[in-house]
């Protein structure tokens, strides 16, 4: 009996486990995804105030939807693993399904942040060199400021830090934690940024990837 219930906690914390890597590649194509669909528009958000705005009219789009609905799937598995840590013998499925719904609001609110905020450091880039900006860069330094609103942004590698980002929205939406200041802080940020000098790092940055590397997809 105990070498079953080992065996089943084990299956259980490797299902969980591979629901969490599936889970970061979905985030991390859909935020891929939100920042494309952000260039090919002719529309940039100009300073922070205007994306204050844009933020408080709430837009949603359909055009993520399914995107967002399979990272609820895939967070299912996880928030039941979450539970487990806590103590949590048994969590009603009802209660799995209304937090994976509250995840998928948390999710459907952040990317809309992330893309306004990286509509507000493309047009910072843009404006700083006069060419169209970098889609990996912009990406790179939305999430950087999202996640670390406070922190002086460094471009010391390409990365994206998809695994926090991920994290931040899961748990957001499990414990019912708003963004809004966050989202703020992050278009403040995106304001003062040496672009002209983050654009010029960057450079220095992706000179020194390997010849295969590229965004996620």
């Amino acid at each position: 009996m105990l070498a079953r219930s080992v065996s089943a906690g084990k299956k259980a914390g490797a299902n969980a486990s591979r629901a969490g890597d599936s889970l970061v590649r979905a985030v991390g194509r859909l935020v891929n995804r939100a920042v494309d669909e952000m260039l090919l528009g002719d529309k940039r958000v100009s300073s922070a105030a205007e994306g204050r705005r844009l933020l408080a009219r709430n837009e949603q789009t359909e055009s993520r939807a399914e995107d967002i609905q399979r990272i609820i799937v895939l967070a299912v598995p996880v928030i039941r693993a979450l539970a487990r840590g806590a103590r949590v013998v048994k969590v009603p499925w009802v209660i799995v399904g209304s937090t994976a719904v509250s995840v998928g609001v948390a999710v459907r609110m952040g990317v809309r942040e992330i893309q306004v905020l990286s509509s507000l450091v493309a047009h910072r880039l843009e404006q700083a060199t006069g060419a169209p900006a970098d889609p990996a860069l912009v990406e790179k330094l939305a999430i950087d400021l999202y996640l670390h609103p406070k922190r002086k942004v460094v471009l010391s590698d390409d990365k994206l830090h998809l695994v926090r980002l991920t994290r931040k929205w899961v748990l957001g939406g499990v414990f019912g934690r708003n963004t809004e200041k966050r989202a703020d802080r992050a278009l403040a940020a995106a304001e003062r940024l040496d672009a002209a000098m983050l654009a010029a790092s960057w450079d220095t940055v992706r000179r020194g990837r390997p010849p295969d590397g590229g965004r996620p997809r």
